[in-house]
């Protein structure tokens, strides 16, 4: 029985996406640990020509919804990226 798209690329998308929360909550644990303010990390770029932390992972969201709307053959559903940093 051969796999299809779906289990070639879901159980990926839901590992990578689990992978990325569990990276974010650990850095929200050390920007609490040293006092750091949490939109100094979000605004945070590994290189001058890269995009911020936040829309690093608004690009890796949207490309698992889109891709899995688009391989379900639906239309990705439209979601404005207009995330802030949450203060608690």
């Amino acid at each position: 029985m051969s796999a299809t798209l779906y289990q070639d690329s879901v159980p990926q998308f839901l590992r990578m996406l689990g992978n990325l929360k569990a990276i974010l909550e650990k850095a929200a644990a050390h920007a609490a640990a040293k006092k750091i303010d949490e939109s100094t990390l979000l605004n945070a770029r590994l290189f001058p020509d890269m995009f911020p932390l936040t829309q690093q992972v608004q690009i890796a969201s949207d490309f698992a919804r889109g891709t899995s709307a688009r391989l379900s053959g639906s239309e990705p559903p439209a979601i404005e990226d207009k995330e802030r940093a949450s203060r608690n």
